[in-house]
């Protein structure tokens, strides 16, 4: 979810779930470490939250582990699951499913700087390695070093001939792995992700692990967050239109601090999903918050055009 679930993006999703742990987009240790660290870090009126992060240097993620606690998160997250060229490159997210003894010395090392729950995320194999060995191996060798917690993206990962994009895609799922894994390690929990669209789904496969990780299908449609909220914990959460006017307000003293309105904007476009005038108000926001001189009058005008439709249909 790089570029995706920024602090901007948990702040909407926050006043539309009350309860679900958010997760950050990944960020490199070395980023963490040698960038701007308190912009990084920065963040407010999202937690619960965990910070994902990329790396496979066991004193670099030690160091990044006490920084993420420092700042306030509630979880560190290590990503042995993402695919793409450019971590690969890295040495770092899928590729590190191939070196589960590096793994645990990444999570003995972040465990021992932090009091903060630490997981790693990963798929259930790489390339032709995706036996169901191959998987409880991984896992035995973290689970060995004291973890507890896994969050399992239910597909294996090609790292070389598919994007990342197909890479959610395109290796089948294979739900049997997750359950099975849950039967093997009864005091781990194991947290499912991949494919899941839709709040029956997500129930239903909630039923055989101990969580549900859903990423692009909240991302393209906030409101799923939550529908799925309502019908997981009893919530009674905000509607479309009160989440709308409490993240303008949020968005109004962002901008007095200098954040272009794009960089929040971005994360409403699907806010309308399947409702009325949602068409329009994409294009609105599209056409216009990427002006230099854009304004707060690009989401209320886009706001106008859901108005408008519902008028329209009399709904």
């Amino acid at each position: 979810m790089m570029g995706c679930t920024d602090r901007h993006c948990r702040y909407l999703l926050r006043l539309l779930s009350p309860h679900s742990l958010l997760y950050s987009e990944m960020l490199t240790s070395g980023a963490l470490i040698h960038g701007d660290t308190e912009r990084l870090l920065a963040h407010r009126g999202d937690t619960p939250a965990a910070l994902q992060l990329g790396g496979s240097n066991p004193d670099d993620l030690a160091t990044c582990a006490a920084l993420i606690e420092q700042a306030g998160y509630q979880e560190v997250n290590l990503n042995c699951g993402c695919p793409s060229d450019r971590v690969q490159q890295g040495g770092i997210g899928a590729c590190l499913m191939a070196e589960p003894e590096l793994v645990a010395d990444c999570y003995r090392a972040m465990a021992e700087r932090t009091n903060l729950p630490v997981t790693i995320k990963s798929r259930i194999g790489i390339d032709d390695q995706d036996s169901y060995a191959f998987f409880h191996r991984f896992i035995a060798t973290i689970h060995q070093a004291g973890c507890r917690i896994f969050v399992i993206h239910a597909r294996k990962a090609v790292l070389s001939g598919l994007s990342p994009k197909e890479n959610r895609e395109v290796p089948p799922l294979k739900y049997d792995y997750v359950t099975r894994i849950k039967r093997d390690f009864p005091d781990a929990d194991f947290i499912l992700n991949g494919g899941i669209t839709d709040v029956d789904q997500a129930i239903t496969l909630s039923a055989g692990c101990d969580g549900v990780m859903l990423g692009r299908a909240p991302y393209s449609n906030p409101y799923l967050l939550a529908q799925l909220d309502a019908a997981l914990f009893g919530s009674n959460p905000a509607s479309r239109d009160e989440a709308a006017m409490r993240y303008l307000a949020y968005m109004q003293e962002e901008m007095e601090h200098g954040t272009h309105i794009k960089h929040m904007a971005k994360h409403l476009l699907g806010l309308y999903t399947g409702m009325p005038g949602a068409r329009a108000f994409r294009r609105h926001l599209s056409t216009h918050m990427y002006h230099d001189e854009a304004g707060i009058e690009v989401v209320t005008d886009a706001l106008a055009c859901v108005s408008e439709s519902l008028q329209e249909t009399g709904t």
